[in-house]
């Protein structure tokens, strides 16, 4: 399989295990939700009626007052304790390597389906200007949120970008499914393709 290389006649060989394999939604399905739940912090916890701040005196006598209470840190009353009270738990999914990587593989085969990957030489600003890296995205039609891939994001592409909120560089090492999903486009270079190669073929 070849891409076509923006802004020259050439094309680059790429292998079909990465960007040519069959759509799978059940597990780019299964990996982006393990990697969203990955990402939580799991700290949610609340209170019982045992640990809530108040007296556990009874609060009226047991008959004669319609439904028994045995103290106002039950849950049905208003500053009583939760009766499930959530507690601190991970959210994390169990994944092998060998679907994550797959799950990738999928994605970018699928982007590239839809002539959602655009391949260029290489892609970088001089100086960390956001009005030169809109130019140069101009330059492309990337839709509302792109991607930028590259083998090595310098400083200055990360400095520019970190003012527009709908545009994403990543080097190979930090790409992840669920920017990759959330991408309207991805630009890539050359040098990332190979190493995109090398992680998943």
């Amino acid at each position: 399989m070849e891409l076509a290389i923006n802004g020259s006649n050439s094309k680059l060989s790429v292998s079909d295990a990465v960007f040519g394999r069959e759509f799978s939604e059940d597990l780019v399905h299964q990996v982006v939700v393990a990697y969203q739940a990955a990402g939580r912090a799991g700290t949610k916890a609340q209170k019982t009626r045992a640990e809530v701040n108040g007296t556990t005196k009874k609060s009226k006598r047991q008959k004669g007052g319609g439904a028994r209470h045995g103290a106002l840190t039950a849950p049905i009353f208003v500053g009583g304790g939760r009766a499930f009270a959530a507690r601190p738990r991970s959210f994390e999914q169990k994944v092998n390597r060998k679907q994550y990587r797959a799950a990738m593989a999928v994605i970018l085969s699928e982007l590239n389906r839809q002539g959602r990957i655009k391949v260029v030489e290489s892609f970088d600003v001089d100086a960390p200007k956001t009005a030169g890296l809109v130019a140069k995205l101009k330059e492309f039609d990337l839709g509302r949120r792109p991607l930028i891939v590259t083998e090595d994001a310098s400083e200055n592409l990360y400095l520019s970008a970190r003012n527009l909120p709908y545009v994403e560089v990543r080097d190979v090492q930090g790409l992840d499914p669920v920017a990759l999903v959330g991408a309207d486009s991805v630009l890539v270079t050359t040098e990332a393709v190979k190493k995109i190669e090398e992680w998943l073929a």
